[in-house]
């Protein structure tokens, strides 16, 4: 076979310019509470993410890291917090059927796009 710069160079121009986009991945994009912040007690923390998210693939927990006057805290995973996609689908909201009390905590999160890779993350946040 021999070899055509002219077809070479059309399909080197046609990867290049195809959109990747479908490629990228989700990324948490926001949050609130925000990233290592200390918020006033709520008892919804929502994660808001670059893209919609495939729902019965994605989700989130919330664990307790730390409490004021209490040293040593060991992690403890919050129970009776709900983990659900917003209409839009590119927000999870946790939601606690309590305020949350006063200390620290993580968000850990699974997420799945339209490029199916299932990714991986933390949030973390005080309540005072």
């Amino acid at each position: 076979m021999k070899f055509n710069p002219t077809a070479a160079i059309i399909a080197t121009l046609a990867t290049l310019l195809t959109p990747t986009a479908a490629f990228a991945h989700p990324k948490l994009v926001s949050a609130s509470p925000a990233a290592n912040a200390t918020a006033a007690r709520t008892n919804v923390v929502r994660l808001n993410f670059s893209e919609r998210l495939t729902p019965k693939l994605s989700n989130a927990t919330l664990t307790m890291t730390g409490m004021p006057g209490m040293a040593n805290h060991p992690d403890m995973k919050m129970t009776g917090v709900t983990s659900a996609i917003s209409a839009d689908g590119k927000s999870i909201v946790l939601t606690s059927a309590k305020p949350l009390p006063a200390g620290t905590y993580r968000a850990d999160w699974v997420i799945v796009g339209a490029d199916t890779h299932r990714i991986t993350g933390k949030h973390n946040f005080s309540i005072r």
